[in-house]
């Protein structure tokens, strides 16, 4: 809705609104589950908090209500309390405050903050006040700001507790709630009061049972919904998953309709909107300052329309380089930034390749995505700021689709970049109606490839060649880390990773060369004195051990969510070892194979021997970009048995 005429209903509202809120304070009349500086002098003891015995801290309480007190403006009140457990539980008293200020005459204010530290000594409760002269407003970007604050005299066993109110004039944004932290919750509690006038759509996302969901006495003017949630268990990152926000139990609210204007959003409403009043929307039909550059890549031809893309998106990435700003708006005119500035954020990076690709003659337009790292879109939920990344959409004449990005030059220009494979994504068409959903299905997979040559000496010494290729989104990594680090440094750490190992001759290949895979070739060698208690003559040894993975990255028993990798993956390792003469292995160890169900992926282990050498290879093939919650323990059990093979000692014996 334009924000002029929200502005109009409110002016229209308020005579009708002001009475409703003079008596929020009679609705509220439910009591406060937190009294702001009174706290239980038990809670200072070191008696245990939490089932949960890794935990580092506990939130005690956490209470919040929102409501709209002068008909301009949502006001937010936060009391929380929270008791430091362990060491790492510090981190808890470093508090920072999200305020957004991205639209003209939109913003949010912090105010009344306020904070207090508790500590047990001599058997009394030491307060220790917060200074609220001390907290930072440190601006972000042009979208926000974080106003930091940290709690004083902090130590393990402490109690610390904090109140602020935050006011923001996003009426269409009424404020959401988490109930679930990165730590157990013991009570969380949380206050909405919407006059009738508004209507929102509330979504409550949760996976635990509420403690309390109704209405508190609704009056002819308003309403004041309660929602708590009690002993919250820890929502803590797991291997493979896009962001905690796509799983936190929470609540959240979109704005439908206000007074008698319906605003609620639809795509079709956002389309439009985008179309017509989305500041890039004039550039991208406004090429000519590229026609000269663009006259010199190949002509086209039936049958050259994709190296025709990878040449123009060459031509971007040669004269703009991505400052690593995720932004959705363009700040600066494509002009400018093509034969000017010569860099520019994600938007304009991208819709600079957007104007190249349709001043080349593709039909190409922009598709809205959430990085992983933002979230994941849903499609019922109608709303821009599900998005936070511009791509460019190209659709060819043969039928194929290709979703291009050209902020990474380390990357094939058809391969998105890691963090926007998120599902789906929205192309906004040139036309009302036009615009549709598009699967970000990647068109790469990420692959890695070990191929060892050993030899083992009479003295159980190992030496030998390793060859490693890195593939598709490994490539990617590994060329980045190579970049970042720069050839010392990354050598070091692939010695790291080989602990009891000398790492020596190390070169790379295909650098630069993005379609290819990345390439290391290296010298290794490990002296490997036969412990006590071994006959002599008799080696132990487990080769696909030493340069497999360490451990399983999947050590919970269960998971509540999705295993997401983004893509499909394929690991390799084989490793040849020549015996010392007079040396066979006493037994060969028999070949293992295990599926997944639905074809959902296979790791496959075998060893063969003839003589002095021997040859053992390791094969993991995961056929999914995602697995369920329902599948992740075929997926952690495919993975214990794998790492329980490839741990697998040889017996080497002496023979004769």
């Amino acid at each position: 809705m334009p924000a002029s005429v929200l502005r109009r209903c409110l002016r229209a509202l308020m005579p009708l609104l002001l009475g409703g809120w003079l008596l929020a304070g009679a609705v509220q009349a439910q009591p406060e589950p937190i009294k702001f500086g009174q706290i239980d002098q038990k809670d200072l003891t070191a008696e245990p908090f939490a089932q949960d015995s890794a935990a580092a801290a506990v939130v005690l309480c956490d209470f919040g209500s929102t409501s709209v007190p002068n008909g301009g403006e949502l006001r937010f009140d936060r009391v929380t309390r929270i008791k430091i457990l362990k060491p790492a539980g510090l981190e808890w008293a470093n508090v920072a405050v999200l305020l957004h200020h991205d639209r003209p005459g939109y913003a949010e204010r912090l105010t009344n903050l306020q904070g207090f530290t508790y500590n047990l000594v001599n058997g009394q409760a030491e307060q220790s006040a917060l200074a609220p002269a001390t907290s930072l407003l440190l601006k972000k970007n042009e979208q926000c700001s974080l106003q930091k604050f940290a709690l004083p005299n902090v130590r393990v066993g402490s109690v610390i507790e904090f109140r602020y109110t935050l006011y923001s004039n996003y009426l269409s944004g009424f404020r959401g709630w988490e109930f679930q932290h990165s730590v157990p919750v013991r009570w969380s509690e949380y206050w909405a009061s919407i006059p009738h006038q508004f209507n929102y759509k509330m979504r409550l996302q949760t996976k635990q049972p509420l403690a309390v969901d109704e209405p508190a006495s609704p009056t002819a003017l308003l309403t004041t919904y309660r929602w708590a949630m009690r002993d919250v268990p820890a929502l803590r990152p797991e291997p493979f998953m896009t962001t905690a926000a796509d799983y936190v139990d929470k609540i959240s609210f979109e704005l439908a309709n206000y007074g008698s204007q319906d605003i609620s959003r639809s795509w079709e409403k956002i389309d439009q909107f985008l179309l017509h009043e989305w500041e890039l929307g004039q550039q991208l039909d406004h090429f000519n300052f590229l026609k000269a550059d663009l006259a010199q890549l190949p002509a086209p031809t039936p049958d050259n329309a994709l190296l025709r893309l990878a040449a123009v998106r060459a031509l971007v990435l040669k004269a703009v380089r991505c400052t690593g700003e995720f932004s959705m708006h363009t700040r600066v005119p494509l002009r400018k930034i093509y034969l000017e500035t010569h860099q520019g954020n994600t938007a304009e990076v991208n819709f600079l390749l957007i104007a190249a690709l349709r001043g080349a003659g593709f039909a190409a337009s922009p598709v809205l995505l959430s990085t992983r790292a933002h979230g994941r879109v849903r499609a019922t939920m109608p709303e821009t700021s599900q998005f936070n990344y511009v791509a460019a959409h190209v659709a060819l004449a043969d039928g194929q689709e290709l979703v291009l990005d050209a902020t990474d030059p380390l990357l094939p220009y058809d391969m998105l970049p890691e963090r926007c494979l998120n599902q789906q994504g929205r192309v906004v068409g040139s036309s009302a109606g036009t615009s549709r959903w598009v699967e970000l299905k990647p068109r790469y997979r990420r692959t890695h490839l070990q191929q060892v040559q050993l030899c083992l000496a009479p003295d159980g010494a190992l030496s030998g060649q390793v060859h490693e290729e890195f593939g598709g989104y490994a490539g990617a990594e590994y060329r980045d880390n190579l970049q970042h680090d720069g050839d010392k440094k990354f050598a070091a750490s692939v010695g790291q990773a080989l602990p009891g190992w000398s790492v020596s001759a190390f070169a790379v290949a295909n650098r630069d060369s993005v379609l290819k895979p990345l390439v290391l070739d290296y010298a290794v060698a490990q002296p490997t004195p036969a412990p006590e208690g071994v006959p002599v003559g008799t080696f132990y040894l487990a080769p696909l051990h030493y340069f497999g993975p360490e451990r399983n990255p999947f050590r919970a028993e269960t998971r509540q969510f999705p295993v997401d990798f983004g893509y499909l993956r394929e690991e390799t390792i084989t490793v040849s070892l020549t015996l010392p003469a007079g040396y066979a292995l006493a037994e060969t160890p028999k070949s293992k194979a295990l599926d997944l169900p639905d074809n959902g992926g296979r790791f496959a282990c075998s060893t063969t021997a003839n003589g002095t050498a021997v040859q053992l290879t390791s094969r993991l093939l995961l056929r999914k970009p995602i697995y369920t919650a329902a599948e992740y323990a075929g997926l952690r059990e495919l993975f214990r048995q794998m790492l329980e093979k490839q741990a697998e000692r040889l017996v080497i014996r002496k023979v004769g």
